[in-house]
């Protein structure tokens, strides 16, 4: 490699070795002994993580933060409601507005589970310009929609 940088089938090489390992090690992050039982799948971390880092939100707000329909925020909120982890209330500034947010109980070992990827990228993230921050979230927003059959391969 030179200074400048690897060629691009060297950074392929380097990020097919790469992905699998961060992959494993995110996989291995323990869940809580108190959240085992709850059944939370990967479309639960993502709702968390932005009620964790965000703070409560609308479904509306969520749905749109996510990317997908507020109807599939709204069964998500449902579901982990009823399991304890989430909690709906009215907005104090709009009565007729619910805002949805992790309760009290479950807040730290939520925070506890997936601080700890955050901080990961934020040591990763913060020596980066913003641009290049830009290009790096570009960069693996791409990747996941080549692999899902979204990108033009060319």
């Amino acid at each position: 490699m030179s200074t400048a940088g690897p060629d691009v089938d060297d950074a392929i090489r380097t990020l097919l070795l790469l992905m699998p390992r961060m992959v494993g090690r995110a996989k291995r992050l323990p869940v809580p002994a108190e959240l085992h039982s709850l059944a939370l799948a990967p479309r639960h971390l993502s709702l968390l993580a932005c009620l964790l880092f965000d703070g409560e939100s609308s479904v509306n707000e969520l749905a749109e933060r996510l990317e997908v329909a507020p109807t599939t925020v709204s069964l998500m909120v449902g579901e982990l409601s009823r399991k304890g982890i989430l909690e709906r209330h009215e907005d104090p500034a709009d009565r007729r507005r619910k805002l949805v947010s992790i309760t009290a109980a479950r807040r730290g070992a939520i925070d506890a589970w997936l601080g700890r990827s955050a901080q990961a990228w934020r040591v990763a993230l913060e020596p980066l310009t913003a641009a290049e921050r830009r290009t790096f979230v570009e960069t693996l927003a791409a990747y996941e929609r080549q692999l899902g059959g979204e990108g033009d391969p060319s």
